[in-house]
């Protein structure tokens, strides 16, 4: 680098004072481990020690929909859901047919 004019080298010369400038000398007193570093890591030992180990419980159903959900689409997923979708909306669609248009056709011909 002694090769290259002083022009080119001030820009990193400038850089490498700010960079200097942010390390601070007096450090030491707060390097990590010391007192009040290993206070705190140790309440976080403590509280990591405390925490239970292996896998989570299973959890129990609570209401009906829950139920429904661990059965069907719990562990084993299985396609009865779709199955059941697709027997409520003929239910439905009957329920409606037969409220606006089958029930005028129950005593009397078209």
């Amino acid at each position: 680098m002694a090769d290259l004019p002083e022009a080119t080298l001030a820009p990193f010369r400038c850089m490498r004072n700010n960079i200097t400038e942010e390390i601070h000398a007096d450090i030491s007193g707060k390097a990590i481990g010391g007192a009040q570093d290993a206070v705190r890591m140790q309440r976080v030992v403590s509280f990591y020690e405390k925490l239970p180990r292996g896998p989570a419980p299973k959890r129990s159903a609570k209401g009906p929909l829950e139920w429904y959900q661990q059965r069907y689409m719990g562990d084993n997923p299985s396609p009865m859901p779709l199955l059941h979708l697709i027997g409520g909306l003929t239910l439905l669609g009957y329920s409606f047919e037969y409220y606006f248009h089958l029930r005028h056709h129950k005593n009397n011909a078209h």
